[in-house]
């Protein structure tokens, strides 16, 4: 069967840049998916030396399903740029006293400042989702949290920064056979929680929790956009070229660099220093 090509452009700043797409339901092969990746990642470092260069800043959140791939996809954004400028943030459990503040306020020092990229792995919308689902707050509070989110969007796309939500979105059976594999792999075990068990059961209570916070939280200034990751290699080349394409990032002057030369070793030579050196079985 031949495989038909869809051409997209992923930013627009007179580059075309063409992504190979496979549109017959094929998975990508390893060997595209690294081609397609690596070709993003110069791209991702592109949109990194703007965003240091002119201060902006960007805002990523990842929310879905158990399963839905928001690390890999984390992963694949992060892992040929900067920390200093790419950082992840990953909150744990609230304390007693972040328990006791405005839900939202834990999170709003992890904003970003100026050229800077925070990357929200699970957000604020923690309350409208899991914390609804299971329990751990009231209708009331939910709700309460879904009529203020918007204006407070609001206030931080006011504030000049760039605010991207992605809910990343697995199949039934896509998800049973990731948390299958999660329990037989012992590389992956450690991904499996008690919490992900006590949500599997409860697969339409969490649609009809992700169904609310879209109608309530969906806005022009903050859209919501989805993506289905039951293929990871196509969602994640989906999500980041969404994602440059979202900010209006110019790729700046290449500069030519010549490495200097070497110092002369003016006398120097290598001590017999009793240095322990790691073993080199391989």
């Amino acid at each position: 069967m031949t495989k038909r090509r869809n051409d997209r452009k992923v930013r627009q700043d007179g580059q075309l840049l063409v992504a190979e797409k496979d549109v017959d339901g094929a998975r990508l092969t390893e060997k595209k998916y690294q081609r397609e990746l690596r070709r993003l990642h110069g791209e991702l470092v592109a949109m990194q030396e703007w965003v240091k260069s002119t201060g902006a800043k960007v805002c990523i959140l990842f929310e879905g399903r158990d399963t839905a791939g928001k690390g890999g996809t984390i992963k694949a954004i992060t892992e040929r740029v900067s920390p200093r400028v790419f950082r992840v943030v990953a909150l744990p459990a609230p304390t007693d006293r972040e328990r006791s503040q405005m839900y939202i306020q834990r999170y709003l020092p992890h904003l970003p400042a100026a050229g800077e990229v925070v990357v929200f792995d699970r957000s604020w919308y923690n309350r409208a989702g899991v914390e609804r689902v299971m329990g751990y707050c009231t209708d009331e509070q939910a709700d309460q949290f879904l009529r203020a989110t918007p204006e407070v969007e609001r206030a931080i796309v006011d504030s000049g920064v760039i605010l991207l939500k992605y809910w990343l979105e697995v199949s039934p059976d896509e998800q049973t056979r990731r948390l299958q594999n999660r329990i037989d792999d012992p590389r992956k075990v450690w991904k499996l929680s008690g919490l992900d068990l006590k949500s599997y059961s409860r697969w339409y209570d969490y649609s009809r929790a992700r169904d609310e916070m879209f109608h309530a939280t969906d806005t022009s200034w903050a859209p919501w956009y989805t993506a289905n990751t039951d293929d990871k290699k196509r969602g994640r080349l989906n999500i980041i070229s969404h994602l440059l394409a979202s900010v209006p990032y110019q790729p700046l002057p290449h500069q030519d660099v010549t490495l200097p030369k070497r110092q002369k070793p003016d006398g120097y030579t290598q001590p017999d220093l009793p240095v322990r050196h790691v073993p080199t079985p391989f």
